[in-house]
This record gives C-alpha cells, sequence and structure tokens, in this order.
C-alpha cells in the first residue's frame, strides 16, 4: 500500500478511536477528559513535518467525532450535543499541543514523557481560566478565590485527559510506526 493510503488509513483509526472515546466515556462524568485528542495533537507536532498538516489532523479528528455526537444528539441517541457556543475555544487551546509536540520533536523518548504531561496540564490551565474569565453566571467568583474553585472543579477532567495522553501518545506512535513503517516501534522519527 502506498505511503497516502496508509496515511488515510492512521488518519481513519485516530477519527474512530477520538469518536468512541467521547461516545463511551464523555457521558460518564467520571470518565469525562479520557480522550486521545490531546495525544493526537501532540503526536502531530511530533511526527508531521508540514506545520499546516500537523494543526489539522487533530482538529480533523475533534471536527469529525464532534459532528458524529452532534448528529447521534439530535436523532436523541446521545445525552448533549456535539457543538456548542464558544467551542472553538476548545479547538484553539488544543493547538497549543500541537505546538508543544513542534517544541519536542526529534528529542528522545523523554520528550514524550514531557510532553504527555505538559500538553493535557496546559490544556488544563489555559481552557480552565478562560471558563473562569468567560463566566458571565455567578458561577465562579472573579476573584483568586473564584479561580482557584474553577480549576478545583476541573481536577477530575484534568487528570483524566493526563491519564489518557499518557496511555494513548505511545499507542498512537506505535500504530503509526506500524501501519507507515512495518514496525512496532515506539519511536519519533
Amino acid at each position: 500500500m502506498k505511503s497516502n493510503g496508509r496515511l488515510i488509513i492512521f488518519t481513519l483509526i485516530l477519527i474512530i478511536l477520538a469518536t468512541a472515546c467521547k461516545y463511551f466515556f464523555g457521558p460518564e462524568l467520571s470518565w469525562s477528559g479520557f480522550s486521545p485528542v490531546i495525544a493526537i495533537a501532540l503526536f502531530a507536532g511530533f511526527i508531521m513535518k508540514q506545520k499546516d498538516i500537523s494543526f489539522m489532523l487533530p482538529l480533523l479528528a475533534l471536527f469529525i467525532s464532534d459532528a458524529v455526537i452532534q448528529f447521534l444528539y439530535t436523532q436523541d441517541m446521545f445525552p448533549y450535543a456535539g457543538f456548542y457556543g464558544g467551542q472553538w475555544k476548545n479547538y484553539a487551546v488544543l493547538l497549543i499541543s500541537t505546538l508543544i509536540g513542534w517544541g519536542l520533536k526529534g528529542r528522545r523518548r523523554s520528550g514524550l514523557i514531557a510532553g504527555g504531561i505538559a500538553a493535557p496540564t496546559v490544556y488544563f490551565l489555559v481552557s480552565n481560566f478562560m471558563v473562569w474569565a468567560a463566566s458571565t453566571e455567578a458561577v465562579y467568583a472573579k476573584s483568586i478565590g473564584g479561580l482557584i474553585t474553577c480549576y478545583e472543579a476541573g481536577l477530575p477532567f484534568y487528570k483524566n485527559s493526563l491519564i489518557a495522553t499518557l496511555l494513548f501518545l505511545p499507542a498512537i506512535l506505535i500504530t503509526y510506526n506500524y501501519i507507515t513503517r512495518k514496525k512496532a516501534v515506539l519511536t519519533l522519527a
């Protein structure tokens, strides 16, 4: 199979994985945030040579999984909508993970661990700050205490995204290397 065909199959695998995780884990509050999307964004930064393509892969996986969830929601087959107001902010914050991958590109395996910790941490810090700052309701007070409360409320999601990223990133890299090189190895290049 040619290289482009392999990349298409690999991209489809990532989209199916993101959609399946959102479908099975999203409705369960205790599992919410357990998703491969941050790992996909990191992977794209680590591996993709073309920077514009590296942004497209995680956005494509997230968008298609959101579209599937939206369709299921409109058919009363899923408890919440795939698309909602302000969602573009999550897409933008996700791309920070791709930038982290760029910064660690070509580094040793320790970069995988560093990226696997840094990307969900930055996502958690930035996204929860945006929730606190944009909150028009009296959910979080506009004070340091309110910000801390907002971060505390997001800790279960952070834990799940951190665990998911540390699990999915090596699996994605091994799968990519197997599909593109016929070697099941954990390498960045």
